[in-house]
């Protein structure tokens, strides 16, 4: 008997080092500073910069008083520059760094939680100039689909997809994490890296009691080799092989995209990375906005990504700043902003000045043009209220596709539209290639069982090669008015 029980230890011990993850070091170097303070820190590289926090300044909005853009000042080495916070901002490149400002302590006085783990003004992260922002072929996308390929909902952006945002809250749900929208049941979630299952389907891995987040039935913790929690939320359907204690390969399927849990009966999957990396020695989220990106660029090669987001929030008659800055050409420099709105009139250069006299929900479109001559399209959503008449709801649309990668002249797409906060009218599809609008109805979301409901779908080919504008609109019983765009690659 003796025989054969060390050889079994043996074997178990083999099979338990293989799914434990191996250490790796993450290549940013993370401080927190408040205002005035300054502090040497040592790069990944073993390079040191000093870096001081000056100032930091908020835009507030006039509906709930919530954040919508920051602007952080700081000092490299002497050399003065300005950040912004979440919101799809990338690391800007100063000195011999690239840095970034995930969050500020501002967030605090109206958030609904703590979800950052921050001790002092501002978090920043450092990684040496032209450094990857995460180490190479340890991090792939973890959707296959196209980028942007529906609405989605970004680190520190108050959430806005489904039932809209309700000026009359004021305890603010900054988002943590990043969102993105998709196709219920259809886009494939894979993980983005190597790692250990510690949750899944409602099961904990035994010895992992200190938890970051939810552990529910649709929801799928991995621990990284970096020994950072990633969170993948809202599945539809979660793979067979991804069970507690089992070990998954970078690309690996975990699951469908749904609606399930906490979702808000819209389809997203919320992504989110945790760390106990800070200096309070909390959970922390780590912002996941440039490791998505540097993901994307890296497997799809794009020439030319349009940014026209965060959404925006405004009552009738106020003006707000739309920005298409944030885009970026791999192939020239971006020589052309154009901006195309929904009452029909067209303006260029990166940022526009908008205001709008009736409430409902506006897409409006951006178009960026390269140097090289590429293009790229992208959205930003602005929902309006109402200033005499603040209670009153309006209209949200989501739509999606699928497939939205590798589509050819006739491949089949489906399209799929859920409308909330009415009861009436239905969606009407304009696929932008000059063929018959098509109308659609969706199922009538219930606040109280929004996971329950079917989204409406209609399939459509392109005969064409080409970049589609596709529409889709509903008005409410009030007639106002909800529209959402998806940019559309038919390849040759």
């Amino acid at each position: 008997m003796k025989s054969l029980i060390l050889p079994l230890i043996i074997l178990m011990n083999l099979v338990l080092s293989c799914t434990q993850p191996t250490g790796l070091t993450p290549i940013r170097a993370v401080i927190e500073l408040d205002i005035g303070e300054s502090e040497e820190i040592t790069l990944n590289n073993g390079e040191k910069v000093r870096l001081t926090l000056m100032e930091i300044e908020v835009d507030l909005d006039s509906l709930r008083n919530a954040i919508r853009s920051v602007n952080v000042k700081v000092s490299v080495d002497g050399e003065e520059v300005c950040l912004g916070s979440g919101n799809y901002h990338l690391p800007v490149e100063v000195g011999n760094i690239q840095i970034d400002c995930p969050v500020v302590k501002n967030y605090y006085t109206n958030s609904n939680s703590d979800r950052w783990g921050l001790t002092k003004d501002a978090r920043f992260r450092l990684w040496p100039k032209g450094s990857s922002y995460m180490d190479p072929g340890t991090f792939v996308y973890p959707v296959k689909q196209k980028w942007f390929a529906s609405m989605s909902q970004s680190g520190n952006e108050p959430p806005y997809v489904d039932w809209g945002e309700d000026p009359a809250s004021k305890e603010i749900y900054y988002h943590s994490g990043h969102d993105f929208g998709g196709a219920e049941g259809m886009d494939e979630i894979v993980s983005a890296t190597d790692g250990l299952v510690i949750s899944a389907l409602g099961d904990t891995l035994e010895g992992y009691d200190d938890f970051p987040g939810d552990i529910r039935t649709d929801v799928v913790w991995i621990l990284t080799n970096l020994g950072w929690y990633i969170r993948y939320s809202h599945l539809d359907s979660t793979d067979a092989a991804i069970r507690t204690g089992a070990s998954v390969r970078m690309g690996q399927r975990i699951g469908f995209m749904g609606k399930q849990g906490g979702s808000g009966g819209w389809v997203h999957l919320h992504f989110e990375l945790k760390t106990r990396e800070t200096a309070s020695g909390n959970w922390g989220t780590e912002d996941a906005y440039a490791y998505l990106w540097e993901s994307y660029v890296n497997q799809y090669d794009p020439t030319v990504i349009a940014v026209a987001r965060p959404h925006h929030l405004l009552w009738t008659g106020q003006q707000t700043i739309l920005d298409g800055g944030k885009s970026k050409s791999y192939a020239g420099d971006i020589v052309s902003y154009e901006w195309a709105f929904s009452d029909g009139t067209n303006a260029e250069g990166a940022i526009q000045e908008r205001s709008y006299t009736m409430p409902g929900e506006y897409s409006e479109v951006l178009k960026v043009t390269d140097s090289k001559g590429n293009v790229d399209y992208d959205f930003t959503v602005v929902q309006v209220y109402d200033r005499d008449n603040p209670d009153q709801t309006i209209p949200v649309v989501q739509a999606a596709y699928h497939p939205s990668l590798d589509i050819k002249p006739d491949d089949p797409v489906t399209f799929l539209v859920r409308t909330f906060n009415t009861e009436v009218g239905s969606e009407i599809w304009d696929f932008g290639d000059g063929s018959p609008q098509v109308s659609v109805r969706s199922e009538t979301p219930d606040r109280q069982n929004y996971t329950e409901g079917k989204f409406a779908e209609t399939v459509h080919s392109f005969a064409e090669p080409g970049d589609y504008i596709v529409k889709v609109e509903r008005l409410d019983e009030a007639g106002i008015r909800a529209n959402a765009h998806l940019h559309v690659v038919v390849n040759d």
